[in-house]
C-alpha cells in the first residue's frame, strides 16, 4: 500500500500529523530546503513524543561526517534516515554506510530537477538501503510533475521495485497530484507544503490540511504487480456512495500525443501524432462535491492514455481504443465511454476509429455522449 509521509519541524507538528492520519513522521527544517536537517535535541524530543506510534524519519542534509550523523540518529531512535546521493563521492559514501543498514533503514534521495543518476539504484540495493525517494531540490513553486511526466516516474518506481527498494515520491506535491501518482503504486508519497494550508511550506502544518491529504490516499490502496499500473485505481473517485441515476460528463478533447501505432512496417520506425477525444459518463457522488475525493479527474484520463501509449507499439487504433475503454470502465463509477482516435499523419482526409462502450446498465446511460 502507499504510505503518507508528513514532514514536520518538531514534536508539536508531529502530534498534528499523527492526529491527521500520517503514516510516517519525517523531521525536516523546511526553511532550509529539501535537505534541511533539524538539530539533535529536536530529533530526540520528537522521537520521545511520538513514542513508537509511528516510525520517525529524518533527513541529514550534508554533514561533515555522514556515517557519524547516521549513527547518532539511529541511536536517537530514528527509524528511517534520508540522505542525498547526488554527490561526487556517492558510490564511496553508499559503500561506507552499508555497515549501518542493520541498525536503521536508509533511503537514498534523488532530485528530479538535478538529472539524477538512476544507475545508483542497484548499488543502493547491494549495500542494504531500504529505498530511494525522488524529490525536488529547488523549492521554487514547481512540482515533481513539472519536471518528470508519468511514464518517466513509472520507470523510476519500476526500477526501484526491480531492485527490491521501496520507491518514494515527493516534491511540492498537491492534492490533485495524489490520484495521478497512485497509478504508479509508489511505496510512499511525501508532503510538506500541502499540509500547511495557505501558509505554504514555511508555515505550520494544520490538521484540516493533513486530513484532506490523508483522505486522498486510501488505506486499502493495493500495490499491485511490480512494475505494472493497476488501472482499477484510475480516477477511482474516493467517495464510496454514488447516485446511479445522476451522471456527469467528463471529457478530454483534442489531446494529441506521438504514438507508435500501425500495422505497416514503416509505422514501427517512428511515432506518429494521434488525436484523442474521450467522453466519460460518471455517476455523481451522493454528497456535494467538495474536493478531489468526489471527482473523476480529466487529468487521470490524460495520464492513463499517456501511460498506455508509453508502454510500446500498438498494432491497431482499434486496439488502443479498446484499451482506453477498459481502463476507464474499470472504475465502478463509470457508466459509459465514447472514444475517438484520429491518426493525423495517415495521408489526406481524417482517419481513425470511434467506439462506444458501456460497463453496466444504469439510468442516465442513454445520454448522448457525442460532442
Amino acid at each position: 500500500m502507499t504510505l503518507m509521509l508528513a514532514s514536520v519541524t518538531g514534536p508539536d507538528e508531529a502530534e498534528i500529523a499523527i492526529a491527521g492520519g500520517a503514516d510516517i513522521i519525517d523531521l525536516k527544517d523546511p526553511l532550509r530546503g529539501a535537505l534541511g536537517a533539524v538539530d539533535g535535541e529536536t530529533v530526540r524530543r520528537t522521537v520521545a513524543a511520538v513514542a513508537g506510534r509511528r516510525p520517525v524519519s529524518a533527513v541529514i542534509g550534508n554533514p561533515p561526517s555522514v556515517a557519524a550523523t547516521v549513527a547518532d540518529l539511529a541511536d536517537a531512535g530514528v527509524a528511517n534516515i534520508k540522505l542525498a546521493i547526488d554527490r561526487d563521492d556517492a558510490p564511496a559514501c553508499i559503500h561506507a554506510l552499508a555497515a549501518l543498514t542493520g541498525r536503521v533503514k536508509l533511503v537514498g534521495m534523488l532530485f528530479a530537477d538535478r538529472d539524477p543518476d538512476l544507475a545508483l539504484l542497484p548499488l543502493l540495493a547491494e549495500c542494504g538501503f531500504a529505498g530511494a525517494m525522488l524529490d525536488t531540490a529547488e523549492k521554487d513553486g514547481r512540482r515533481l510533475l513539472d519536471h518528470w511526466d508519468l511514464p518517466r516516474l513509472r520507470d523510476f518506481v519500476t526500477a526501484c521495485t526491480q531492485q527490491g527498494l521501496l520507491a518514494g515520491l515527493a516534491g511540492s506535491l498537491e492534492a490533485p497530484d495524489i490520484p495521478r501518482l497512485l497509478l504508479l503504486n509508489p511505496a510512499v508519497l511525501g508532503f510538506r507544503g500541502a499540509l500547511c494550508g495557505d501558509a505554504g511550506r514555511a508555515g505550520p502544518i494544520d490538521r484540516d490540511s493533513v486530513l484532506a491529504i490523508r483522505g486522498l490516499i486510501p488505506p486499502e490502496h493495493a500495490a499491485g504487480l511490480a512494475g505494472a499500473v493497476d488501472y482499477a485505481f484510475l480516477a477511482r473517485g474516493y467517495t464510496p456512495d454514488r447516485q446511479g441515476d445522476v451522471t456527469d460528463r467528463v471529457f478530454v478533447h483534442d489531446f494529441v500525443l506521438p504514438v507508435r501505432i500501425g500495422a505497416y512496417a514503416h509505422e514501427r520506425a517512428a511515432p506518429q501524432r494521434v488525436r484523442f477525444d474521450v467522453d466519460v459518463l460518471v455517476m455523481r457522488a451522493s454528497r456535494p462535491t467538495q474536493d478531489m475525493r468526489d471527482v473523476f479527474s480529466y487529468d487521470l484520463i490524460r495520464d492513463g492514455i499517456h501511460l498506455l501509449v508509453a508502454a510500446g507499439h500498438v498494432p491497431l487504433v482499434e486496439t488502443l481504443a479498446e484499451r482506453i475503454a477498459d481502463m476507464l470502465l474499470a472504475h465502478p463509477g463509470v457508466v459509459k465511454t465514447f472514444i475517438t482516435l484520429e491518426k493525423l499523419e495517415a495521408g489526406s482526409g481524417r482517419v481513425g476509429v470511434a467506439i462506444e462502450r458501456t460497463r453496466v446498465a444504469a439510468r442516465g446511460a442513454d445520454q448522448d455522449l457525442a460532442p
